[in-house]
């Protein structure tokens, strides 16, 4: 699998570099800006891009911008963005877009290289992977009146927030010391009250996600 990572903190940089060529994966071209990914895209094709979110020459979202260029020009293309903070809103228009082969990670999630890989796997493989804190933080926030997960019971939340981060029904059942069959059970009282009916599963995890991060917005 080609990537390409891309990070204007070199130590960073070549520490994602060497992380992910000790797991096998051809890091074709690092970068340090905005710019410059989405030239070594062009260059390269990736399939999976690494990117951090602030990055020159503007230091906003350029990490961002980047990937939805990418992306908009190569649709299959996977892509992690790391942040340093949770700032997940900007980045939530693209899973809007397509959550597949998406990732919205936290740099110290980096420390734990198991965490990173797994995260990074999963992507790479056409999920997607949200970083627990980010999801933490936004289903923290204060419910609005017209929350459409207001009908969801807090067992039910906790479902939806690992599929958030992109665990299936055996890894959501791992997390919380449940049978898989339990969790089917609790998947599916979701998609009930979310109203999520006339679509196959996995399209339907997809868009509970999304009423997830509607709604935490």
């Amino acid at each position: 699998m080609r990537v390409i990572v891309a990070d204007d903190a070199v130590l960073l940089r070549e520490g994602i570099v060497a992380i992910l060529a000790g797991e096998g994966y051809d890091v074709v071209a690092a970068v340090g800006s905005g710019p410059g990914l989405v030239n070594a895209a062009r260059a390269h094709r990736p399939d999976l891009v690494v990117a951090d979110v602030r990055m020159p020459p503007a230091h906003a979202h350029d990490g961002i911008e980047a990937v939805q260029a990418i992306r908009a020009a190569r649709p299959g293309t996977a892509a992690i963005l790391l942040s340093q903070y949770v700032e997940a809103t900007a980045a939530m228009d693209l899973f809007r877009q397509d959550p597949a082969g998406l990732g919205y990670l936290l740099k110290d999630r980096i420390v734990q290289v198991n965490d990173f890989l797994e995260g990074v796997g999963r992507v790479a493989a056409g999920g997607s992977a949200m970083d627990p804190q980010v999801v933490a933080q936004l289903l923290g926030r204060p419910a609005q009146p017209d929350d459409p997960l207001a009908a969801l019971t807090d067992r039910e939340r906790d479902v939806l927030a690992l599929m958030a981060q992109g665990l299936s029904n055996g890894g959501i059942g791992a997390r919380l010391h449940l049978g898989v069959r339990t969790i089917e059970t609790y998947t599916n009282a979701v998609f009930q009250k979310l109203r999520l009916h006339a679509a196959p599963d996995e399209h339907r995890r997809v868009r509970a996600v999304l009423a997830y991060l509607d709604a935490t917005r």
